[in-house]
């Protein structure tokens, strides 16, 4: 049982927590975290921790830029805050950090535009609208394209659809436009080893979920309007930054989508390999590598005033 109560963090992070993740993403997770939480194995990821970076100016320092172009990886799992899991599961990005990369590249005189790449099966539900909200007020600054390479489902959607456009490579995939919460019960199991658990709480809502006793219907329908208010939140910024009807939006029905269809559907701009995308934006900008870049201080003092105003 050692095993177990080393990890209440990690679960929290799976578990009874809405989710803008596939369900093949949340399977893939559970199936590290669930032999720790029954206590079937004592190894361990190799590193769980927080991120190394250190801030803006750490951002600005890393950030790669290449033809007036600034590449911001979007992969692997997204969560809330900083921290990473390595060799166990999937790489961990934090909305944190790719606002404070974002913001690095908005005040870069040498950005002109800013490509985020985009390979996730999605995350957090907590976080993702705030950065999607940054995301659009940020392309009023500098362009932001989605380079879909190769993946963007459900939270890595959410973001995706808040960029000025979306390319998606050939065999590419978008979409999970849903919501998902997955909570697990182990009390039987407790029962068979002879372990019980007695909770002493405050408040009706207290335990609600509780892995150590059947789910309650008071449970279920909190669980329930958790669901709707995540999935109103993302069907209608979705139907917002891209444009569409909600009804269409919320017709997709956490569909996963090839790029033709996606296409069709108006959920992307554009088919292109990864390469060829990423050279069309640079073509846009070689007729003015040997000049000031455009408007640097009025763009550093926008960027200065949209990071300020999104804290607030």
């Amino acid at each position: 049982m050692h095993a177990m109560i080393n990890y209440p963090h990690i679960a929290s992070m799976v578990f009874n927590t809405p989710l803008y993740a596939t369900p093949t993403l949340v399977q893939a997770v559970r199936s590290v975290l669930e032999p720790r939480l029954l206590g079937r194995t004592s190894d361990m990821p190799q590193s769980l921790g927080m991120d190394s970076g250190s801030g803006e100016d750490r951002e600005m320092q890393r950030l790669q830029v290449s033809g007036r172009i600034a590449v911001i990886p979007v992969h692997g799992v997204l969560v809330a805050r900083r921290g990473h899991i390595n060799a166990a599961c999937e790489e961990l990005l934090s909305y944190e950090r790719l606002r404070s990369q974002i913001t690095a590249a908005l005040k870069h005189e040498m950005v002109e535009e800013i490509v985020l790449d985009f390979h996730t099966g999605g995350g957090h539900a907590m976080g993702c609208k705030e950065l999607a909200d940054f995301i659009r007020a940020s392309t009023t600054i500098k362009p932001i394209t989605a380079l879909v390479n190769f993946a963007a489902y459900s939270a890595g959607y959410y973001l995706a659809a808040s960029c000025s456009r979306i390319v998606a490579s050939p065999t590419a995939g978008v979409g999970s436009i849903g919501v998902i919460i997955e909570t697990y019960e182990v009390s039987r199991w407790e029962e068979e080893i002879g372990i019980k658990y007695n909770t002493y709480f405050r408040g009706d809502h207290k335990n609600n979920g509780s892995p150590h006793e059947p789910i309650t219907d008071q449970a279920v329908q909190e669980i329930n309007q958790m669901l709707d208010g995540a999935y109103s939140e993302f069907t209608e910024s979705v139907a917002s930054f891209r444009g569409l009807d909600l009804s269409a939006v919320v017709d997709t029905q956490a569909r996963l989508f090839r790029p033709q269809e996606a296409l069709s559907a108006k959920l992307i701009d554009e088919i292109a390999p990864a390469q060829d995308a990423i050279d069309t934006i640079a073509q846009r900008y070689t007729s003015n590598t040997g000049t000031t870049p455009r408007n640097n201080r009025s763009i550093r003092a926008q960027a200065r005033a949209l990071n300020t105003s999104c804290q607030l």
